[in-house]
């Protein structure tokens, strides 16, 4: 028989329970209703469904402006930008299909490729717009080249890749998915080792890419070939062939003032030719309001300008590494020692000297070219032995220390927003810090239509392909760091330094990670052979959340429509694409091929009716939380998507005061309050 103590017990529980709940409906400040996307249906007007729908009469009105420090839609609403990089693939030509693995027709085909094709054929971009809106990426960073515009020579446009790229604009656009413009680089150039630039500036600077590898001048897979060690791209920014075009394109006139390209200095010369290239892009853009703004110069360098030793190496020790110096030498036609590193976590460990350039290779058209010695930096001694006579050329101009974003970057940035705004002047202008320093100070004028967008990586996970749990470096000290809580919070922290440094430049400015994301091919590739993802979910929510916890807008990196197991993004041995043709089973499913989706593709709030407070989503518990405070001069409902990878079962959401509704063709929640102040919106996947 059962005691009375029992009953006590039995009752105590029940009291509790009841307790519980009672604390969660109160602090939710609601009566949560859930609601059920399987069984409730909900007619949304158009007036209040999205505010996208409203276009001005003036032709040039865009549909995401910029207010202080965010971005908003055209009813005021508060837009957080989840968006992606569309694609890794367009760093290299469409026709032929030259990978950067592949050797054959590389430097013969330099003036005839074609980059028509490139993210994706026309004929493919609904189903790949259709499945990235379905994975709530309706903002996407649009990957161009210089190259891909004014291949065939100087001056000389490639039309048919101008009208491809409007065309691929406008299917964007189609499918309510919003874009702005990248001239992507890498390195300068393909013909350096990366992306971007045509071969003929080279040529008009007396170089001979052709040599760029036997003389040390850059590090190049399409002839080096496979296996290709990881992450070793990066280390061109400072061998000869990159560090001198950038230093040219930035500084000729003041380090090279007798380099003179078709009678002009060769900085005027390729700025010209590189922003006239891009208006030309504009000039097909103009009219479209999906068009949001152009960013500048994807990871631009100061080459050369600001070294105070040329003795030095640059910052990444992998590979081949000479200093400047050798590097000027060997690419002068000279055998050179160098040692040749290995990048390790402990940090780059010397594995051996090298003879560089045993062939005496020269990286000029002839000794003439050589910009450098024909500057004074290096010489021959009466014995025949390279000597360095002005080691502090590039770091010291006429008594001065050389700033080179006050005296170089910011004016070629200036020059670049008023030539691309004269096109459109509502249009934004993205601006990235470059590879060694931070984005230049701003007068409140000059940064109006400006939006700092730079960039972030857990760079040990990028570096080393591997994911370490525990383990990480805070880039900013190079200090390791250790435990997952210390990670996030140094994660949280390093991008909260983006956001303070866009202030302290700009003022109230919109702060926009324009990449992040993370290498697919971890642990040398051993979810490939698994189709087991759980790593790569780890590590890529691990930066969401980071960029969740900071309310920032970002474009991840990225979507390449032809990736696959084996090359990955087509380029330099990366891969890190959440989509792959590897993954693709099933034609029917539009998830299938999708990487790590549970990380990937989740939910956000998409426009706010107020100002955002905080939000964030927890991936385990696929419970997803916004807090804002309401503008009740909005006449719009906050928007907040919904992904089927999370909530196709359906989901019970928990809220303040207001009315809900569900926009069941866009994945959109929409949630009217009630009353003015503070909102709270609780989303949680429907218990079965």
């Amino acid at each position: 028989m059962m005691s009375f103590k029992f009953f006590l017990k039995i009752a105590g529980i029940i009291g509790l329970s009841f307790c519980i709940l009672a604390y969660l409906y109160l602090n939710t400040d609601s009566p949560f209703p859930p609601f059920d996307i399987k069984n409730t249906e909900v007619s949304v007007s158009s007036e209040i469904k999205d505010g996208s729908s409203l276009k001005s009469k003036d032709t040039l009105q865009l549909n995401i402006l910029s207010k202080g420090e965010w971005f908003t839609d055209l009813t005021g609403r508060v837009m957080i930008l989840h968006g992606i990089n569309v694609g890794g693939n367009s760093k290299i030509p469409y026709t032929p299909k030259l990978e950067s693995h592949i050797k054959e027709n590389f430097y013969e085909s330099a003036k005839t490729v074609s980059f028509v094709g490139r993210p994706f054929p026309l004929e493919d971009a609904d189903d790949h717009f259709i499945k990235l809106s379905k994975w709530g990426y309706r903002f996407i960073r649009l990957l161009i080249t210089w190259e891909a515009i004014e291949h065939e020579g100087a001056g000389i446009y490639d039309e048919e890749y101008l009208n491809y790229i409007k065309k691929i604009v406008e299917k964007a656009g189609e499918h309510s998915i919003n874009v702005f413009i990248d001239p992507h680089q890498d390195v300068w150039s393909r013909f350096s080792g990366g992306d971007g630039a045509p071969y003929w500036t080279f040529e008009k600077a007396g170089m001979n890419p052709k040599n760029f590898t036997e003389s040390g001048a850059a590090t190049i897979h399409n002839i080096e070939g496979e296996p290709f060690p990881k992450m070793i791209w990066p280390t061109n920014y400072d061998k000869l062939g990159a560090a001198t075009m950038f230093t040219l394109f930035f500084g000729g006139k003041d380090f090279a003032p007798d380099m003179m390209i078709d009678n002009v200095n060769a900085q005027e010369y390729l700025q010209s030719h590189f922003i006239n290239a891009i208006k030309q892009v504009a000039l097909k853009l103009k009219g479209l309001p999906n068009v949001i703004g152009f960013d500048t110069f994807n990871e631009p360098s100061s080459g050369y300008i600001g070294i105070k030793d040329l003795n030095s190496y640059g910052e990444l020790l992998n590979g081949i590494v000479p200093t400047y110096f050798q590097g000027m030498v060997a690419g002068g036609g000279n055998s050179v020692e160098v040692s040749r590193y290995k990048f390790e976590l402990t940090g780059p460990k010397e594995v051996e000297k090298f003879m560089l350039n045993p062939l005496k290779k020269s990286a000029w058209n002839e000794n003439k070219n050589d910009i450098w010695s024909n500057v004074g930096i290096w010489s021959y001694d009466n014995d025949g032995k390279p000597l360095i006579s002005k080691p502090n050329y590039f770091f010291l101009r006429n008594g001065r220390k050389v700033d080179f974003n006050k005296d170089y970057y910011k004016p070629f940035l200036m020059r670049y927003h008023d030539a691309i705004r004269a096109i459109n002047p509502k249009w934004m202008i993205f601006i990235e810090p470059s590879f060694k320093s931070e984005i230049p100070e701003f007068t409140e004028t000059e940064a109006k239509y400006l939006v700092n967008a730079p960039h972030w990586y857990d760079i040990v996970s990028l570096l080393t392909k591997e994911y370490y749990s525990w383990f990480n470096v805070d880039r900013r000290d190079r200090k390791p760091i250790f435990g997952k809580k210390a990670i996030r919070k140094t994660f949280h922290d390093q991008l909260q330094d983006k956001i303070n440094t866009t202030k302290i430049h700009m003022g109230s400015k919109p702060t926009l990670i324009g990449e992040f994301g993370i290498p697919f091919d971890l642990d040398n590739k051993k979810s490939f052979e698994s189709d087991d993802f759980t790593q790569q979910k780890k590590v890529l929510d691990r930066s969401f959340r980071a960029m969740e916890s900071n309310m920032l807008s970002y474009t991840l990196w990225n979507y390449t429509s032809d990736n696959s197991n084996q090359f990955g993004d087509k380029w330099n041995g990366e891969d890190l694409s959440i989509f792959s043709t590897s993954q693709k089973k099933n034609t029917k499913d539009i998830n299938s091929g999708g990487r790590a989706l549970e990380a990937a593709v989740r939910p956000y709030p998409y426009k706010v009716a107020g100002t955002p407070l905080n939000y964030h989503f927890n991936m385990d518990k696929t419970e997803f939380y916004l807090e804002f405070t309401s503008d009740t001069s909005i006449n719009s409902p906050t928007e907040i998507f919904i992904p089927d990878v999370h909530y196709g079962d359906g989901f019970e959401v928990r809220h303040t005061p207001g009315n809900l509704s569900f926009d069941k063709s866009k994945n959109l929640l929409l949630f009217m309050a009630d009353n003015p102040g503070l909102q709270k919106i609780l989303i949680n996947k429907r218990s079965l």
